[in-house]
């Protein structure tokens, strides 16, 4: 391919990717739907991850997630994502989705799927899209429990801004260690002055 041609290429590429943001009241996301999406005959990979609602969070019950969002900006952000994960690794096609609204305990709210000709580029851009959807996206949480609510804010996007509200340079975050023995460390509490 000619090195002309290598812009054309992507661009087709960024067209057939899947970036949906489900109103409230759209119901589930259609897991399916987005594998089927990515599924390519050159991909020898797909990657998934689904984002679930658990049922407890540091001893209280947890009843749902409830998700806010600037949609046209989050739109905006998600698919600058995918562009940043295509520029970092070698992939196929790509779908990233999430849901808006009440999503009961058990039920997906995020979804991404990546798929490539090795398993490794697959892995890691499905990562890198997810931790960048928690730490840059517009979109916002309230986690209601049987005793009450409180408005969370991701590990992710903590990790990137200081105490003046300034972008704090952090490592890439396919590269960067776990926190707490998992992927996202832990969440914390807003605090509603």
């Amino acid at each position: 391919m000619a090195s002309d041609e290598l812009p054309v290429a992507a661009a087709a590429a960024e067209e057939e990717d899947l970036v949906e943001i489900l109103d409230e009241g759209s119901g589930r996301l259609d897991i399916a739907r987005y594998v089927d999406h990515v599924r390519d005959l050159a991909a020898g990979a797909i990657a998934t991850f689904e984002g679930t609602t658990r049922d407890s969070f540091e001893g209280r019950r947890v009843v749902e997630l409830r998700y806010e969002a600037y949609g046209a900006m989050a739109r905006r952000r998600l698919a600058a994502i995918l562009r940043e994960a295509r520029a970092a690794h070698s992939l196929r096609r790509l779908a990233v989705a999430h849901r808006l609204g009440t999503v009961p305990a058990g039920e997906a709210s995020v979804f991404v799927a990546a798929s490539a000709v090795h398993r490794a580029d697959a892995m890691e851009a499905c990562r890198y899209v997810i931790d960048e959807v928690k730490a840059s996206v517009p979109i916002w949480k309230k986690e209601v429990y049987d005793d009450g609510e409180v408005w969370k804010e991701n590990r992710e996007f903590l990790d990137r801004t200081t105490t003046d509200g300034a972008t704090a340079s952090s490592p890439a975050p396919a590269t960067r260690p776990a926190k707490d023995g998992g992927c996202c460390g832990s969440k914390v509490r807003v605090n509603e002055s």
